[in-house]
């Protein structure tokens, strides 16, 4: 079987090694030289509070175990307790999680943990906006590689979390064939015949089309996946008419139908035609808003 979109997410192990490092980059251009000067000025020695993290408006929730590694980052003695999982949907002042141990250290992680948190779950909510509007269509969400440079693994995890599925990881794991790859092979064709010839094992070849000529040419070539690239709806339908007529060699499958370019909220649903299996959508990670979240501090003193 050859891969392709839609397969599992990425695991939440793999995920949070992925952080590590990202974490402590953060960290340190949070920290400096010097630490946390404020906390370090005003708060006593020894200090120790517990903190709730809330969230402030309706959203999915992405993250919370890379937020409790940035506080185990900054101190392993502070206590975590989890109140959500990643993949539920918060409302208004719902609590999400614990923290209970140095004031000190609850301080000096807070922003670093609210910035991977906020972010990770705002992909998460505006991916499950986007779920929702395809809802009763039978087409899957797809993300795209652009995401945030070292954040892949956590964005399309964010993705999965809002109950979208993931594209390609990278250029690694799926031929993608596009425009300019056309155009430098010398053609559609020309680059399909390559790309079958020199494919490693076990990995699909996915052509990216414009026009219906294109659709007739790319459907001349055992390939594993189309990519309608800004095509109208109704081009969509003349499109996917043209892949259930075509004629297919004695089992080999129907290419997968994949629908690109320029998909809003409020375009989605018009392109999730029949025959459509996946809609990809770049501003799942490049253009999705943090959700508000906070960490709130119990009211009293510093015991």
């Amino acid at each position: 079987m050859v891969s392709g979109p839609g397969g599992p997410p990425p695991d939440i192990k793999d995920v949070r090694e992925a952080a590590r490092p990202l974490i402590r980059l953060a960290l340190a251009e949070d920290f400096g030289e010097r630490g946390d000067v404020t906390s370090l000025a005003t708060i006593p020695v020894g200090a120790t509070s517990t903190a709730i993290l809330v969230s402030r408006q309706p959203g999915v929730l992405a993250g919370l175990d890379i937020a409790r590694d940035v506080v185990a980052s900054v101190d392993p003695g502070v206590a975590f307790e989890a109140l959500a999982a990643d993949g539920e949907a918060l409302t208004v002042g719902r609590l999400v999680a614990r923290w209970q141990g140095s004031s000190r250290s609850l301080l000096a992680a807070e922003r670093t943990a609210l910035n991977f948190l906020q972010r990770l779950s705002g992909v998460a909510t505006q991916t499950r906006q986007f779920v929702l509007a395809l809802r009763g269509t039978g087409v899957r969400v797809l993300d795209t590689r652009k995401t945030t440079p070292g954040w892949r693994l956590l964005e399309k995890y964010a993705v999965a979390m809002g109950g979208g599925a993931n594209h390609r990881l990278g250029l690694f794991d799926l031929i993608l064939i596009k425009d300019n790859h056309e155009l430098a092979a010398g053609g559609i064709g020309s680059a399909v015949i390559r790309a079958l010839a020199g494919r490693p094992a076990g990995v699909g070849v996915e052509v990216e089309v414009r026009t219906l000529a294109d659709v007739t040419e790319a459907l001349v070539h055992p390939i594993d996946g189309l990519l309608f690239d800004n095509m109208t709806p109704e081009v969509i339908d003349a499109a996917v008419y043209l892949v259930r007529q075509s004629r297919l060699e004695p089992g080999r499958l129907r290419p997968f139908i994949e629908v690109s370019g320029g998909i809003t909220l409020a375009t989605i649903n018009s392109h999730a035609r029949p025959g459509v299996d996946f809609i990809s959508v770049g501003a799942l990670t490049h253009s999705a808003p943090s959700l508000d979240l906070a960490l709130d501090f119990e009211e009293g003193e510093p015991s």
